[in-house]
């Protein structure tokens, strides 16, 4: 049975623990400017707990555990809460692959064949590095989040087999469970020993992580946080109340590859480190964990535009300025590599949709000042150097400076999508002023668009001038009949 809990008393409950969750921090040191941005984060998401570690140049140089683990007893989180971390499981078992590479074992370009027998035909060709990556187009055995238990896992994975390919190997990207399933199967054959058993022994405690453990819903595992949601089913649909539920996860034994650890921000810190010190692999197989699968096209893919990569277990983030590693699990953890900048930063919370992998580089920036918004970090390189002089002379200046440089420059040019998200990561920054300048650039520089109109109108209507908004909304929707938001805010005048 679910049970729900009143939100205005949860959210009196809540507050008054979070101003309180400093004194949780490591050594129990006053807030900093990083406790304070997390405790904004959590009341703004209602995340009810959190933890988080941050490792630099191979030390742990900070620990901070906030909010409540547990909701209904009103139970802290503390440096020994264990959260279950999902699909940053696939991370370990990433690992435990180039273990078995290393030692001689294993080929990640071989045909998963070549260690399972009795496979479906059109499987077997499909080789390891596509079961890592997830391009290798096999059904899910957790299909449209279909429940796979204990009891129904037989049943489970025989239908699995039964089911024709999604697509051919390596023509698209994926996110799959049937592959680290197989995955277990391979490292139960090549390491002659059950994987959860082979992970703790050449993980868990190489390292030293006695609170990391398996295990789901139906175990007891001590101190462990209670997760929580916003979102359930109603007549069928997905929808979002204003009040928590609780969450109760499921991972059978054989599926635990994909999702089965628990564990905290300090254990998991010092298991980076431990990777990058060489005490669970060599220095020369990192690289090779690291680097994103590549589809038959010659491209790579990931969950988004943003997790563009998908590594050996490990999501990536390539972009020019700190690419990461950036492993996530159940829209609730996230663990940031910086490799290029000796950082790493994990952050686990007990909120489905708590999604903070959107705010760890926000985090970074704490400790790299020029990955902070107000630097630009993010922008496009020829706009994130305007955007920085601009900082310098007043975004009042951004036509005349644009004017500049296409004199000087006949060939500089500003594309209008590029110009128009500038101007929404702006307002994001609570900067409508600026971005107000950066929207009239962008009419100035594509007068036929009605989306730039559209979004100077939006900002002007923002900032109270109707008589403005109402002018560009005109615009807009002339040049585009079909404008909705245009004629809404019209319609509301009349």
């Amino acid at each position: 049975m679910k049970t729900t809990l009143h939100s205005t008393w949860l959210g009196r409950v809540i507050a008054v623990l979070l101003l309180l969750s400093c004194y949780y921090t490591q050594a129990q040191t006053p807030a900093d400017t990083l406790d304070a941005f997390l405790l904004a984060r959590m009341r703004q998401q209602r995340i009810p707990g959190l933890q988080l570690a941050v490792v630099r140049q191979g030390k742990i140089v900070k620990l901070g555990q906030y909010g409540l683990a547990n909701l209904q007893d009103s139970l802290p989180v503390t440096r020994q809460t264990r959260f279950t971390i999902n699909s940053i499981t696939k991370a370990f078992v990433g690992v435990a692959v180039m273990q078995l590479v290393e030692a001689g074992k294993l080929d990640l370009a071989a045909p998963t064949s070549r260690y399972l027998s009795g496979l479906p035909a059109a499987w077997q060709p499909i080789t390891v590095r596509q079961l890592l990556t997830h391009t290798s187009g096999l059904p899910d055995i957790m299909s449209d989040d279909d429940m796979v238990t204990e009891a129904t896992a037989s049943a489970a994975w025989a239908a699995v087999q039964t089911k024709p390919m999604d697509f051919q190997p390596g023509e698209k990207f994926a996110y799959n469970q049937t592959n680290y399933l197989l995955l277990g199967k391979i490292i139960d054959k090549l390491s002659g020993q059950p994987f959860a058993q082979f992970i703790q022994e050449r993980q868990l405690k190489v390292v030293g992580m006695p609170r990391t453990v398996f295990g789901d819903a139906h175990d007891v595992i001590p101190h462990a946080a209670r997760g929580y949601t916003f979102y359930h089913m109603v007549d069928g649909k997905m929808g979002r109340s204003k009040e928590y539920r609780n969450v109760f996860e499921m991972f059978p034994p054989f599926l635990r590859t994909a999702a089965g650890l628990n564990s905290t921000a300090e254990e998991m810190a010092r298991w980076v480190i431990a990777l990058q010190q060489e005490k669970m692999l060599k220095a020369t197989s990192l690289p090779t964990l690291w680097t994103p699968g590549v589809l038959n096209n010659g491209t790579q893919r990931g969950f988004s535009g943003f997790l563009n990569g998908y590594a050996l277990g490990w999501p990536t983030i390539s972009r020019p300025e700190h690419p990461a590693v950036a492993p996530v699990g159940g829209g609730r953890n996230a663990l940031f590599v910086y490799p290029q900048d000796d950082l790493a930063i994990i952050v686990l919370t007990n909120l489905q949709g708590a999604n903070p992998d959107n705010f760890v580089d926000e985090i970074a920036a704490h400790y790299l000042p020029d990955m902070r918004a107000t630097a630009g970090f993010g922008l496009p390189p020829t706009i994130r150097a305007l955007h920085n002089e601009l900082r310098k002379r007043g975004f009042g200046q951004a036509t005349a400076l644009v004017k500049q440089e296409k004199k000087k420059n006949p060939s500089y040019q500003l594309l209008e999508d590029e110009v128009n998200a500038w101007g929404y990561f702006l307002l994001k920054q609570g900067k409508p002023q600026d971005a107000l300048e950066v929207f009239k650039l962008n009419v100035g520089l594509y007068p036929q668009s009605a989306n730039t109109y559209d979004s100077l109108a939006e900002t002007y209507a923002e900032l109270g001038n109707k008589e403005l908004a109402t002018k560009n909304y005109q615009r807009a929707l002339a040049l585009n009949p079909k404008n909705t938001s245009a004629a809404q805010y019209l319609q509301k005048l009349q």
